[in-house]
């Protein structure tokens, strides 16, 4: 059986009409209005002339024949609206990082071949700068936010393109093959967009799959749960710009939970977080690595909430340190501590889940359609293998990246007439069958032959008690062409050594593995989802080793 989310929307909203989709703190949203808005939504997209002008079967994977709405918005209600009406209306959604300059902007718009932006008045000053070097751009429909921007030139008030906006059913037949794009963080490259059929992308990670377990076979078999979903009420704390943050979102819609949405947007605020939480009763908090755990975890000692609601917090982009993951579950009893892992390429592809302080290991347990390929990627690797492989999935995955033949050739192979997503992750299996991830591979060290990955000596220098946080990267080396650099950031009140910090790591990692170079720094740089930016990390080192500061013994 063949899925469109459009499809989706409106048998659920018509299962649950009354049943709350998305909560702020300042409205209510119930699927009925939350798919009455997108359908108008739907409408201001195709009145434009905007939609689907070339089948899919006549273009090669890494390109589209849809037009392109860009969503250049902090998490609200209108993020999630806009991506159901595009959908609606036969227009690709693609998500917007609105902590870019003019020039990162510029090259995201003209790599996505943008048609359409949806954003926040307190953006239009930034987007004026760029939009004249975009005469392709139809249609500009500015969200109010309270900071009395004026509307753009041309642009259009949202809310008033949806008053003027018909309740008709759209003269539109949604496709299976309809795309949705993605685009990468861009943390060690620039970013770019993922093509994916909205169908894939269904089960792959909106829903279409529960976790653990098998697509469901019926749309008739998806409503049959959505009306016991109620308790299922979601937090999301990471930007919906970021995959993972507008993933979830849309998992839980379609299992019949509620969004429910902080006071504060534009920035992680722990307390009004936990506030949202006991307010709210949320049953799932989602974040991002310990760049969102840390911070949480401090709040909790400085105030205490009623958290008896909660029973799960999911980190997706960035894994939890072992150390953060036992604090999360000794302050937290009764939750469960989910790692996920996935990425723009693949989808939800395994969790690892914890619900005690004992067993924190980083041991994913991936859905049937994800393996490890050999080191050439032209081989399956065997669960009883303990060879260091490539992560691959199968199945439901991509058809590429918008306008990058080689990328995409590249990152998708066939292996025995398989066709697979590799977009670069490490990992091998355990003893036990589980796959024991090591960090992408283009953040791996080369030093002296052998292979370094950051998140493995970052997971270890996070455990020790001065240190806040912490980016791994390589530094060039005249001895071992690449040498480990940590660029630290340390808690308040507290102070450590470069030597300690070494001498702290080696109790649990190999010689060739110790940061041999060590910048503290007051804070590191880290993108609005929590993922590190390794390039700011490895510029800061290179400039401590120019400097004439540089430890190597070489």
């Amino acid at each position: 059986m063949s899925f469109t989310l459009p499809e989706i929307h409106d048998r659920i909203a018509a299962r649950i009409p009354q049943q709350d989709a998305i909560v702020t703190p300042h409205k209510r949203l119930p699927w009925s209005e939350f798919l009455r808005r997108s359908k108008k939504l739907a409408w201001v997209l195709h009145r434009r002339g905007l939609g689907c002008y070339r089948s899919r079967a006549e273009l090669p994977p890494w390109e589209s024949g849809q037009d392109h709405l860009g969503i250049y918005l902090y998490n609200c209600p209108e993020y999630l609206e806009a991506m159901a009406a595009a959908f609606r209306a036969r227009v690709a959604p693609f998500n917007v990082n609105y902590r870019y300059v003019e020039q990162e902007l510029l090259y995201l718009f003209r790599d996505a071949r943008v048609r359409a932006i949806v954003y926040h008045a307190s953006f239009a000053p930034r987007l004026a700068h760029v939009l004249p070097q975009l005469p392709d751009v139809a249609l500009l429909l500015q969200v109010a936010d309270g900071s009395e921007e004026p509307l753009l030139p041309g642009a259009i008030d949202y809310e008033a393109a949806l008053a003027e906006a018909p309740d008709d059913p759209l003269p539109l037949q949604p496709d299976p093959n309809d795309l949705y794009i993605v685009y990468t963080g861009g943390t060690t490259g620039h970013p770019k967009g993922v093509l994916w059929r909205q169908e894939d992308i269904f089960f792959a990670a909106l829903g279409g799959r529960v976790p653990g377990g098998a697509p469901v076979g019926s749309l008739d078999e998806l409503l049959e749960r959505v009306p016991y979903g109620a308790f299922m009420r979601l937090l999301p704390a990471p930007p919906f710009m970021h995959g993972a943050g507008h993933w979830t979102a849309f998992m839980i819609l379609h299992q019949g939970g509620t969004v429910v949405l902080p006071k504060e947007v534009r920035r992680l605020d722990p307390d009004d977080i936990w506030q949202t939480v006991e307010r709210e009763r949320v049953f799932s908090l989602s974040i991002v690595g310990d760049a969102f755990a840390i911070p949480l975890l401090d709040q909790l000692k400085r105030r205490d909430y009623d958290l008896s609601s909660l029973r799960v917090i999911g980190s997706g982009g960035a894994l939890l340190s072992p150390s953060v993951k036992a604090a999360l579950l000794e302050r937290l009893p009764g939750v469960t501590v989910v790692d996920g892992f996935g990425s723009s390429e693949t989808g939800a592809q395994g969790a690892a889940a914890a619900a005690n302080a004992a067993d924190v290991r980083p041991r994913f347990h991936m859905d049937s359609d994800t393996v490890l390929l050999d080191e050439l990627r032209q081989r399956v690797l065997r669960p009883d293998e303990r060879e260091v492989g490539w992560v691959a999935r199968r199945g439901y995955i991509p058809l590429g990246y918008l306008g990058d033949r080689e990328k995409t050739e590249r990152t998708f192979v066939t292996v025995d007439a398989v066709r697979y997503a590799v977009p670069g992750d490490r990992a091998c299996y355990g003893e036990d069958g589980s796959v024991m991830v090591l960090g992408r591979d283009s953040v791996c060290i080369n030093t002296g032959g052998e292979k370094v990955y950051a998140e493995e000596v970052e997971q270890v220098l996070k455990k020790h008690p001065a240190v806040y946080d912490v980016v791994v990267t390589g530094t060039p080396s005249k001895r071992w062409g690449e040498q480990v650099a940590a660029v630290v950031s340390l808690r308040p009140q507290t102070q450590v050594s470069a030597e300690e910090l070494q001498e702290f790591a080696a109790r649990e990692l190999a010689r060739y593995k110790l940061p041999r170079v060590v910048v503290f720094v007051d804070a590191v740089v880290r993108s609005p989802t929590g993922k590190p930016d390794y390039r700011w990390a490895r510029e800061m080192a290179r400039s401590h080793v120019e400097a004439g500061e540089s430890q190597d013994d070489g």
